[in-house]
């Protein structure tokens, strides 16, 4: 059963989605970056600028290097390109239809009313379903410490 993490009142979703790119890419960790089609436009464009000491290798699910590649990007129509892949991070305000595929995922909540309304709905959904939940605000001071 995917576990899922839900990261909440992240000041700004697309940096924290890189920070969690980069400690999966140093980890070893294959991940799938799941997002409505301007999102993923945009976080790989951060991708390419987030940091001047990181590289984090990174592609379109659809592209011919995905298959090497340990950061995928994917959008709505894209789920049957993600089978492969350990973790999925949901930058989304709906569930991906296809995350229980998936050891483990992380859903980025913001910190805006709409996006915590919408985290709420998702958090409920997978609870109401038995999935094992953990909650980290990212507000809180002992959970900044680890990022």
């Amino acid at each position: 059963m995917t576990q899922i993490d839900f990261h909440v009142n992240a000041p700004a979703k697309l940096a924290h989605a890189c920070r969690l790119a980069r400690k999966g890419y140093g980890a070893g960790t294959r991940m799938v970056f799941y997002a409505a089609d301007a999102v993923v436009a945009e976080l790989d464009r951060l991708l390419w600028t987030f940091s001047a000491l990181d590289f984090i290798p990174h592609c379109h699910v659809r592209s011919r290097l995905a298959p090497v590649t340990p950061i995928l990007l994917a959008g709505p129509a894209d789920a049957e390109a993600c089978l492969q892949y350990e973790m999925l991070v949901n930058l989304d305000r709906e569930q991906p239809d296809f995350f229980s595929r998936f050891e483990r995922m992380i859903e980025v909540v913001g910190s805006e009313a709409a996006d915590l309304e919408a985290g709420r709905a998702r958090w409920k959904f997978y609870r109401d379903r038995g999935y094992p939940l953990k909650r980290h605000d990212l507000a809180a001071p002992s959970d900044l410490a680890g990022s």
